[in-house]
């Protein structure tokens, strides 16, 4: 069957302060397709765009220029992405690399909005903004990391033919060159990105480290017959990497959970306990959404509508 990525801009008179993010396995949809959906909130200045990155061949020993992402109308101006909407206009100005990696020799065609969402291979992507224990700055911005999540989802675009793939080759670029998320805060610091293909789904989480430097990421699989809701904050708990069907990570989540007192080493690490920095805004700010989901798509289920704290409470 298929991959089908669904994303939604909001737009109008409406002030959305939220990005909820689902995701189903192939046994989960009636015709066996992988879903991913993605609302983008926008925060009334999202550059509306989307656009068709060409497929293209590099020479050996090109350098790929990385830009920063500033999560604003416009997400970038340039000739180098081969993007005609994306050509300077009225007096704008090519912008400057903020860092370079190795190119591949062929990237592969895909839509792009404000992330990667679509290639040519059916790798999808849907994004929600989460809170994380640690914060970082991009380099030329303060900080010293190379990565957003805007930049690693077009990466994946451009290099990955798999969701497992996928989220492999963004976890091991922002922990070797650093990851930066849309807020100098702990709110808004961290990422969630819901990564299909026609075969697998995976929900995806990632944050900076405590250097500022690099990256604690994980990639859960979602059961061929299971759904899941992001609605920023982490949904995954328990990791085994030991189980590499379905889990991924960096193996630095356990080192730097301990050493700040996160984790006590024993047992399977909660990593949205530790690495969470919980709701933002307010108290069922996440929850009610991933209520109304979960409610909506198995109305029969008893789920709680009240709990503590969402990191300890575990509701959902």
């Amino acid at each position: 069957m298929s991959a089908i990525l669904i994303a939604l801009a909001a737009g109008g008179s409406w002030v959305h302060l939220g990005c909820t993010t689902l995701i189903a396995g192939r046994g989960a949809t009636v015709d066996g397709s992988v879903l991913a959906t993605h609302s983008n909130d926008g925060e009334a200045n999202v550059d509306p765009r989307l656009v068709r990155v060409p497929a293209r061949d590099h020479m050996p020993g090109t350098k790929r220029p990385v830009f920063y992402s500033p999560e604003t109308y416009p997400r970038y101006v340039g000739y180098v992405r081969g993007v005609e909407a994306y050509h300077p206009q009225g007096g704008q100005r090519p912008w400057t690399p903020i860092g370079y990696i190795e190119e591949v020799p062929h990237t592969y065609a895909y839509l792009e909005q404000t992330y990667g969402a679509l290639n040519e291979h059916g790798v999808g992507i849907g994004e929600s903004t989460c809170s994380g224990r640690f914060a970082a700055s991009a380099r030329g911005h303060g900080g010293r990391a190379l990565f957003s999540v805007d930049q690693l989802s077009q990466l994946a675009m451009e290099r990955a033919n798999a969701s497992r793939t996928a989220v492999q080759i963004m976890g091991d670029l922002a922990v070797a060159h650093g990851f930066y998320g849309a807020g100098n805060s702990t709110e808004g610091s961290a990422e969630s990105l819901m990564v299909i293909d026609a075969t697998e789904a995976f929900i995806f989480h990632i944050l900076p480290d405590d250097t500022g430097a690099s990256a604690i990421w994980v990639a859960q699989r979602v059961p061929d017959d299971h759904v899941g809701v992001v609605a920023n904050a982490f949904m995954v708990r328990e990791v085994d990497l030991d189980d590499p069907v379905n889990f991924l990570g960096s193996r630095n989540m356990y080192s730097i959970a301990k050493a700040h007192g996160l984790w006590d080493g024993t047992g399977l690490l909660d990593f949205t306990a530790v690495f969470s920095d919980g709701e933002y805004l307010h108290k069922f700010y996440s929850g009610r959404r991933v209520w109304g989901a979960y409610h909506m798509l198995a109305p029969s289920a008893a789920m709680p509508v009240d709990y503590e704290e969402w990191r300890k409470s575990r509701p959902y």
